[in-house]
Order: C-alpha cells, then structure tokens, then sequence
C-alpha cells in the first residue's frame, strides 16, 4: 500500500490463488473457490493472463508460492484449533469467507481494506459474522491497540498468519510488530513469511526476484527487507517469539502435492518462520 491506494499486489495475489483451480492440474494445493468472484469484473482478465502465458515464471511461480503459505498457515490452523485467528496485511484474503471457526481479524492498511469492502458489496458476498475488518498502518499504529478495539482479547490464544507483507516494510516496522506479537497469549503462535537475501535462493528463486522486484516497483510497493533464517530467528527471539521451525516451500505442503504434471515447482525464494509466544520471554502485560 503506498500513496493512500489500495494494493495491487493483493489484486495479484488473488487472481493467482483463483488461477491455480484453473490453470494447474491436480493435486490441488490450495481450495480458494472465492478469490475470483472476489476480484468480480478483473477476474476474466487476470484469469486469461494465466490461461495464456501461465507457463511463464513470474505466474507459476506466484501461484506455486500464494497456495502453498496459504495452505501451510490454514493447516497449522486446523490442526492448533485457536480462539482467533489475525491476518496482518490480508489484502483479498478469503478464508473467513471459506471457513466458519475462529474469530477472524483481517489487518490491512485503512485504503486496502476499504478497497476488499467496496469489492465484498459488488460481488454480492455476505460478510461473515466471525469476521472483524483492523484498518492498521503497521509503520505507524499500535497493531494491539487497534486489535483491542476491534474486539481481540490478547489473553485467549491466537494464530497470526503474516504472509507477503514483509518485504514491503522496513526492518524497523517489522521489529515493532514482533515487539506487539510477542505481547499474546504464551502458546500463541505467529507464520511469518520473509524474503531471502540473494544468496540464499536458488536459481528460481533469483529469476523470480528479479522479476518480481520489477513489478512491485512499478506497482509503487517496492521491496525493502530481505532476512536470513538466523536474523529472523534473533529478531524473533529478542521479541519473546521462540522459532519452532523455518519451513521452505518444498516442505509447506506435503510431498504429494509435488508429484505433478503441469508447471509448478517449490523454489527458494523466501521461507515461512513458525514461532511460538514463549511463556518465559512474553512481556507483561
């Protein structure tokens, strides 16, 4: 989000989950059967880009990355049962639309989120009663603060899912959040997604950087942080978040959902950092 607009990586972000049921054979990574009446009169159009040149990098790789973090985070969901489920920076996001279970809370920037509304009413969605909508800008707002109001108790446990929002911020926004995070209920548990430094991917990974770099920079929602395993895991630890495990796209998913016929394939790009609120380092509240 930059300038008062709403997102445009968003837009993007849901035509590729829409595109992979699709596009791509089975297996299936990831369900989202909402994302293209969400996106409503662009959907033809986004659709027909991947329709026509969804063989290309920068669309495979963007549907191979969006359905497997989404899926790695929805099943670390399932799986733990929380109380409440946070999404920092949800942009089109439709999992409170595809599942009922716990409170969902979708933080995004004010303009964003304004933005998913208009898009909700002309599509005709309903929106659903375990659905709270945080207008947050993270570089500038208390991110609990905001939560609070909107009806989120920091004491009963919670899942935040933090997916393609970092590398659009600055190192200092991201610590502030973690500083914030590390505030929840112990046992709480945070998916953050991080960028990798170059000479961490691989040779993927490096081709769809680059490219990608180029579109958000034209977009005007540059990257500006890339984080190693070892500084996420200190940046964490510092905040009272303990990193129960780095999870790379290969292993978001599992295995079977790599035995495939079309063009997908896992690629080192960036990696989901799986944390946990400890209960020794949590700061009072």
């Amino acid at each position: 989000m930059r300038n008062g607009q709403p997102s445009r990586t968003a837009l993007s972000t849901a035509a590729a989950r829409a595109a992979h049921l699709v596009v791509d054979n089975e297996p299936h990574i990831l369900h989202d059967t909402v994302a293209a009446t969400l996106i409503g009169d662009q959907a033809e159009e986004m659709l027909g880009y991947h329709r026509a040149y969804g063989d290309h990098p920068i669309l495979s790789c963007t549907r191979a990355l969006v359905t497997t973090r989404s899926a790695y985070t929805e099943r670390v969901l399932a799986d733990r049962s929380p109380d409440q489920y946070v999404i920092l920076g949800a942009g089109l996001d439709t999992f409170a639309h595809r599942h009922c279970g716990p409170r969902v809370f979708e933080v995004d920037h004010p303009a964003t989120q304004e933005w998913k509304r208009t898009l909700i009413a002309q599509a005709g969605l309903p929106i659903p009663e375990h659905l709270a909508f945080v207008p947050v800008d993270l570089e500038t707002d208390s991110l609990l603060d905001r939560l609070t109001a909107a009806g989120f108790d920091p004491r009963r446990s919670t899942l935040v899912g933090w997916l393609g929002v970092t590398m659009y911020l600055t190192r200092d926004a991201i610590s502030a959040t973690l500083a914030e995070l590390g505030r929840l209920s112990p046992g709480s548990e945070v998916v953050m997604e991080y960028s990798l430094p170059a000479e961490l991917r691989d040779d993927l990974g490096n081709e769809y950087a680059a490219m990608a770099s180029e579109v958000v920079r034209e977009s005007n929602e540059p990257y500006l942080t890339s984080l190693s395993p070892d500084e996420v895991t200190a940046l964490m630890g510092r905040h009272g978040l303990e990193v129960l495990r780095h999870v790379t796209m290969h292993d978001a998913v599992p295995p079977s959902m790599w035995t495939r016929t079309d063009v997908l394939r896992p690629f080192v790009g960036s990696h989901l950092a799986h944390a946990t609120v400890s209960a020794t380092l949590a700061s009072p509240r």
